[in-house]
């Protein structure tokens, strides 16, 4: 199958979903842009790969989120604001003696203006930056597409940024998918062994497992 024609919309698809992912504050839809940019990373992956192996990666992207999603669900049904304003919890409202973080996830309520401002300039320049260098990695790299530089660039630089922007074990997770799937794209226009498409689907699997455990460590102490 020809994945050609679709190389641009998935450069702009990873491009949205990891601006999602680094300044949206609700755990649910990070997790659906996270499982959304894997389907974007697969088309550019597919421009290299055999398909089953583009799939395999599609599939195991959406396993890790998966995973997380179920740790946090799991980690909030023990907060102990849950049960009494979930409804307040998602329109961004908590009472006040409640904290305004969820352990280990982040912001429970809506992030300022200014920050989530901030970090758009900071993905704005990443995004300048991107274009200007991907020229250039054609000739570093051989075989890689344009496009192939413009998704792999962006989601590298963007999940470094959401690493350098929180200290959460739960958006840490994400910068770090979101950078390793960014190193895929790059990687697999030199390496198409299916040993290395299944290490690499490994180590997506490991840190989302260990990110769930970092996660609900803490309630399972108190539990115990």
């Amino acid at each position: 199958m020809n994945f050609e024609p679709f190389a641009l919309p998935a450069v702009l698809l990873v491009a949205l979903t990891s601006l999602i992912l680094l300044v949206n504050p609700d755990w649910r839809l990070s997790i659906l842009a996270l499982a959304v940019q894997y389907v974007g990373v697969f088309i550019l992956v597919a421009l290299v790969w055999p398909l089953e192996m583009a799939v395999a990666k599609l599939v195991t992207g959406w396993m890790a989120a998966a995973i997380l999603g179920v740790a946090v669900a799991n980690l909030l049904q023990d907060w102990p604001f849950t049960e009494a304003g979930e409804a307040s919890l998602e329109q961004g409202e908590l009472p006040e003696e409640a904290p305004k973080t969820v352990p280990n996830v982040g912001y429970a309520t809506v992030s300022f203006p200014s920050s989530r401002v901030f970090r758009l300039l900071a993905a704005l320049l990443i995004v300048l930056a991107v274009l200007s260098i991907a020229p250039e990695m054609i000739q570093w790299v051989p075989g890689v597409t344009l496009e192939q530089a413009w998704g792999g660039l962006i989601l590298i630089g963007i999940g470094l940024l959401q690493l350098g922007f929180t200290g959460h074990t739960f958006r840490t997770v994400l910068g770090l998918l979101t950078m390793l799937a960014g190193f895929e794209i790059l990687y697999a226009v030199v390496e198409s062994s299916t040993l290395v498409a299944g290490l690499l689907a490994g180590v997506n699997l490991i840190l989302a497992l260990a990110g769930a455990y970092l996660l609900t460590a803490p309630s399972m102490e108190e539990a115990a």
